[in-house]
């Protein structure tokens, strides 16, 4: 079982940036696939990237391609998530999640743990 709680949304300006936090607690956390996805209002959950166990690989949905980074940090059993050159369609719940098994998805159903989300406003 893993316990995933995030953190860093707020209000920021087009053009700002973030850096959302992902804090992992659970036995063997550290051997998880990691992915964010996010959800606007009005809008199906959509994925946004994900990290290999070791922090070897990265995938990302195009959207955020070349804007947004993602990281982890085994020993402390975090992932962040930096956002640049932050859009107004980026204003989304942003959802940490865990996946016991497999390589990099950006299909939900690999995903078996989900945090409570954190909101991202930007404005414009």
């Amino acid at each position: 079982q893993v316990q995933l709680v995030e953190s860093g949304g707020s209000l920021v300006q087009a053009g700002g940036s973030l850096r959302l936090s992902c804090q992992a607690s659970g036995r063997n956390s550290w051997t998880y696939l990691m992915g964010w996805f996010r959800q606007a209002p009005g809008k199906e959950r959509e994925f946004v990237g994900a990290i290999s166990r070791s922090g070897d690989s990265v995938l990302y949905t195009d959207s955020v391609k070349g804007r947004f980074d993602i990281s982890r940090d085994n020993a402390k059993g975090t992932v962040y998530l930096y956002m640049n050159s932050l859009k107004v369609e980026d204003t989304a719940v942003y959802y940490c999640t865990a996946g016991r098994q497999g390589g990099l998805s950006s299909d939900e159903i690999s995903y078996n743990y989900w945090g409570q989300g954190t909101q991202v406003t930007v404005s414009s």
